[in-house]
């Protein structure tokens, strides 16, 4: 075991870079660490600074109420409204308007389905006004009379194949199929 004064240099060497290199890891870790607690406390501070703004914001709206509080009692005298002060219904809030005065639009009148048109032939079963065809101006109940008095044999077969198809096309819209069932 002879060591040469050559060997023993490069001996040293290695062990002063291992030193190092052992010292820089640790060194690594420790700002790490430190970045980490840094991080930490930021994101502590930002919590707080929210925090604060939300306190700051609701001492001046406390504050701003107790201000409107004193200027309402000193210049307008409002005050909230009392059980008394609400109405019980309709009549009681239309005894509370008062007439028309001379020169005034007529009130606004919403249509009803009242049975005082049952003598008019736009009306239907239920008093309710009939669905007006646009094109030819007649009620819905006249033209299926009047399509039913001209019809042929041909007509009704082809009127039962287009409820048939309906029903087919109700049943396969209330079905979900996927797209990759369809093809």
């Amino acid at each position: 075991m002879n060591l040469t004064r050559d060997r023993v240099h490069s001996i040293g060497w290695m062990t002063v870079l291992l030193i190092c290199g052992a010292l820089s890891i640790a060194l690594m870790l420790r700002v790490n660490a430190v970045k980490s607690q840094v991080a930490g406390t930021e994101r502590r501070i930002a919590y707080l600074q929210r925090d604060i703004d939300f306190l700051q914001t609701e001492f001046q709206t406390r504050s701003n109420q107790q201000q409107l509080k004193t200027l309402n009692e000193v210049e307008f005298g409002y005050e909230a409204p009392r059980a008394e002060q609400y109405i019980e219904g309709e009549r009681q809030l239309a005894a509370l308007g008062k007439a028309a005065a001379p020169g005034a639009p007529a009130p606004i009148r919403y249509a009803s389905a009242d049975k005082a048109a049952e003598g008019s032939e736009n009306t239907g079963d239920g008093g309710l006004l009939a669905m007006v065809s646009p094109v030819t101006g007649m009620g819905a109940a006249v033209a299926r009379t009047v399509s039913d008095a001209g019809s042929t044999p041909d007509d009704k077969v082809e009127a039962k194949a287009l409820a048939r198809d309906a029903r087919g096309l109700g049943k396969r819209l209330a079905r979900i199929q996927l797209a990759s069932d369809v093809q």
